[in-house]
């Protein structure tokens, strides 16, 4: 990595010793340091985990997970590579159309507002219903795992019928006022049935689907897009997943500051129990 970026990152601040020793470490181990947590990295330094916390106060970031998400950036960035002078092959054309997907979605997302709109709606649903069916069920899975670390109940329901109209009733009851739907072609006929009845129990209804007009976006309250490729065997759902990551983001972001905290303190406790293999 080229540490210019890095370096532009820490420039023009005044730090104090503790701080400067951080700002070392990381001009020295930038690619160890972008995947370590405060204690961690407050480990290896030698200073306190709240010397870590202030030092990236002390960059401008709202808290520690928003720095290094930064200094991710920098240090995964890869210089550009030249255009390859053979001919494309089949599969590299097929990734391609994923490619102009992901575009596609970052163009769509130059008014955040209705993002913004469903994260906040979402962040203040206790408990949040999660409906993924078929294909979607996996990124109804993905969204509710991430989801969980900071937002106190998310219930993922992937089963069809009254069975899932009644995960529905049971998470009004218990107070939710808003159901997330993951809708990828083709759609199943179990999803409209679950917005309608969604409806019915008064939930405001966010749908992520592929397209702006899809039988099922008259049913929501709220609708996300991003294409799906289906130039492959099977669909290839790169954007939507994407799309499901900005959403986290946006609604993290929606949270009060205590459940944001947790996902810091999640981290302090999987490093403390070694949850994850070192780098």
């Amino acid at each position: 990595m080229d540490s210019t970026g890095l370096r532009q990152l820490l420039g023009g601040r005044r730090l104090s010793p503790a701080q400067r020793r951080i700002a070392r470490y990381l001009l020295d181990h930038p690619h160890e340091a972008a995947f370590l947590g405060t204690v961690d990295l407050a480990e290896r330094v030698g200073v306190s985990q709240a010397s870590v916390t202030r030092f990236a106060f002390a960059l401008g970031f709202d808290a520690f997970p928003e720095f290094r998400a930064a200094l991710r950036a920098l240090v995964l960035t890869k210089p550009a590579k030249p255009a390859p002078t053979e001919p494309l092959n089949e599969i590299q054309l097929l990734v391609d159309t994923e490619i102009r997907n992901l575009h596609a979605l970052r163009d769509s997302l130059t008014d955040l507002g209705p993002l913004h709109q469903a994260a906040a709606a979402l962040a203040a649903s206790r408990p949040l219903p999660v409906i993924g069916q078929r294909v979607s069920a996996p990124l109804a899975h993905l969204f509710g795992y991430f989801a969980a670390k900071v937002h106190l109940d998310v219930r993922v329901l992937d089963i069809p019928g009254s069975l899932l109209e009644d995960g529905l009733t049971r998470a009004v009851d218990a107070g939710a006022t808003c159901v997330l739907a993951f809708a990828l072609p083709r759609y199943p006929r179990e999803t409209l049935a679950a917005l309608t009845w969604a409806k019915q129990l008064g939930l405001t209804t966010v749908l992520v689907t592929d397209q702006p007009i899809t039988p099922l976006t008259d049913h929501a309250d709220l609708v996300l897009t991003a294409p799906v490729s289906s130039q492959f065997a099977f669909d290839s759902h790169a954007a939507s997943t994407a799309l499901c990551a900005a959403l986290l983001h946006a609604m993290l972001a929606a949270l009060p500051e205590n459940q944001q905290a947790s996902l810091e303190a999640f981290e302090q406790s999987a490093a403390q129990r070694e949850v994850f293999l070192a780098d």
